[in-house]
């Protein structure tokens, strides 16, 4: 299997897999409004046959998950090395996961059942699938958990990984959070800064974000804020080209504090602003701005 970024005379194929419940969908539609052609189920028998050899194959986005007719991970593997062995093609394996209690939730909300545990607790179907599904996870190139994530975080985030066109560079995503929350798991570099002062024990400064101008100037003006951020930038100029000549499409710097709401966000706002001036294609993304203050 080969990077994300194809070949200008190469299509790709992207297989998208994951556990139940975790966001295969919304993941498929959010690749067919970057451009793929989205397929769900297909028989594992029925994959090359999308791609016929010498044809005028689109950009594919192909959902495959224990719900497809004759789905057998190791069969699925198999496959997915032939169409890798084909020069007209670039292949790409896409896990999506989340955190097993986000799973039960979401099935309990939706009254939707299982399907590998129809009269049983869906926490043993969960369970059982982890296990079937674990030979795609260690085969994967990415892995997105949604535990965290709206449908628009996920739409940021896959075309981050799978943008259709083909600009060289690599693509960073800044995200902010908060370490109560956990921290993202998809995250290459993680920095904390709950050293700075908190914005959340001034009554008035507490139900606002780092977006507003009260809140920034709060954070911005603590004795430690500036030479951080200077010695981060400093971190990171050198080390973004290297990232880059790896041949990595993407790269996820996390900041956190607290709650995700004041500190990470002003940090994040600044470091994308510094990134962007330096030329570098950037994604920002907050994730747990809007959950309630507390």
């Amino acid at each position: 299997m080969t990077d994300t970024g194809a070949a200008p005379d190469t299509a790709r194929v992207l297989l998208v897999t994951g556990v139940s419940g975790a966001g295969k969908t919304t993941a498929l539609k959010g690749l067919e409004d970057l451009g793929y052609e989205a397929v769900d189920n297909v028989p594992i028998s029925l994959l090359e046959r999308l791609v016929a050899p010498g044809g005028e194959t689109p950009a594919l986005a192909i959902g495959v998950d224990i719900r497809t007719r004759d789905f057998d991970a190791r069969a699925f593997l198999g496959k997915i090395g032939s169409l890798a062995g084909r020069a007209d093609l670039d292949v790409s394996l896409l896990f999506i996961d989340c955190h097993d209690d986000i799973l039960v939730r979401r099935f309990e909300e939706t009254r939707r059942r299982h399907p590998l545990a129809a009269d049983r607790p869906v926490s043993d179907g969960i369970r059982e699938e982890r296990a079937l599904m674990a030979p795609l996870r260690r085969a994967a190139e990415v892995h997105v958990d949604t535990s965290a994530m709206n449908p628009g975080d996920m739409k940021i985030l896959l075309e981050s990984h799978f943008r259709r066109d083909t600009e060289p560079g690599m693509t960073t995503v800044i995200t902010s959070f908060g370490f109560k929350n956990g921290a993202p798991r998809d995250a290459d570099l993680v920095f904390d800064v709950r050293f700075l002062r908190n914005p959340h024990y001034v009554e008035e400064l507490r139900p606002q974000t780092g977006r507003d101008p009260a809140v920034a100037a709060y954070v911005t003006e603590d004795e430690g804020f500036q030479p951080f951020l200077d010695n981060l930038t400093a971190l990171l100029d050198p080390l973004m080209p290297r990232y880059a000549a790896e041949g990595k499409s993407y790269l996820t710097i996390a900041v956190g504090c607290t709650g995700g709401r004041h500190r990470s966000v002003v940090t994040c706002e600044r470091l994308s602003q510094w990134m962007t001036a330096r030329g570098h294609r950037v994604h920002l993304r907050h994730r747990d701005l809007e959950k309630p203050v507390k």
